[in-house]
């Protein structure tokens, strides 16, 4: 394949979004460019199935775009477009609950961030604060890393591979972001889940939920400087679970996407 892969991803200033561009061109080993919804080929990082399902519910347009590791950003009840896409992977099983998708496999495509990446600095004693793109002019916030110098606040809108290398060396990383707590969890760093104010909860759950980890309730924005100084780094109890979802990734992304020559893990598991 000499053609560029058309990808779809948000086009919001966040480094969650654009890492679905790194990851994939990554694993696909072919250059990747971002799409509109009716032209990309695959839907892949992302809180998603809302754009997938406003776009390919009237009729199959050809054999119709592949799914790996999207999810739902809130329920969710539409079903109709799954017959005129490929559903290779979900986030989670609670995306896969909403969709009535008979699915024992998951993965969140962030999980790959190291091996997309590559190496990175050592660690330090820093913690890291990475608030959700929405948050990132939050006086709070800022007022928090003015008080404390051992905290480090990451603008999630620089380009993806900064914002994974500050996640990758931190010492514990408190995140609004869903995808600041998916890199720390692939680069084994802890990680403490902070408020997202208006975000809803269903995407952090739904990731959570596929690698086994007890995500019950963020911590509150005013109660992060409390929790910085109990934060300990501490082997995964789900570390299991994120190996588990990284394999499942590299199995189940599309074999009709990869450049020749790519190693092809993948069995067909399409669920459309």
């Amino acid at each position: 394949m000499t053609e560029p892969l058309r990808l779809y991803y948000w086009p919001a200033p966040n480094f969650g979004d654009a890492l679905s561009h790194l990851v994939v061109a990554h694993v696909s080993g072919r250059a990747v460019v971002q799409a509109r919804p009716k032209q990309a080929e695959l839907f892949a990082l992302g809180s998603l199935m809302h754009v997938i399902a406003k776009n390919w519910t009237d009729h199959a347009r050809g054999a119709g775009p592949f799914v790996w590791g999207s999810g739902l950003l809130n329920p969710f009840y539409r079903k109709e477009f799954l017959a005129n896409v490929r559903v290779r992977l979900l986030r989670g099983p609670i995306s896969a609950a909403f969709l009535r998708l008979k699915m024992t496999e998951f993965g969140d495509p962030g999980l790959l961030a190291p091996e997309a990446v590559g190496p990175v600095p050592a660690r330090s004693d820093r913690v890291v604060i990475v608030p959700h793109h929405s948050q990132m002019d939050d006086p709070r916030i800022a007022a928090m890393a003015a008080a404390d110098p051992a905290l480090h606040v990451v603008d999630v809108r620089q380009d993806p591979v900064t914002v994974c290398r500050e996640i990758a060396r931190a010492a514990h990383v408190f995140s609004a972001s869903l995808h600041g707590l998916i890199v720390a969890d692939a680069y084994g760093v802890a990680n403490t889940w902070m408020d997202p104010d208006t975000q809803g909860r269903l995407k952090y759950h739904d990731y959570a939920a596929s690698i086994g980890r007890d995500l019950i309730a963020p911590v509150e924005i005013a109660d992060v400087p409390k929790a910085v100084r109990t934060a300990r780094d501490r082997p995964f109890p789900y570390a299991e679970g994120v190996a588990r979802c990284r394999e499942s990734l590299l199995r189940h992304f599309p074999a009709e996407l990869r450049a020749a020559g790519q190693p092809n893990r993948q069995k067909d598991t399409s669920h459309a």
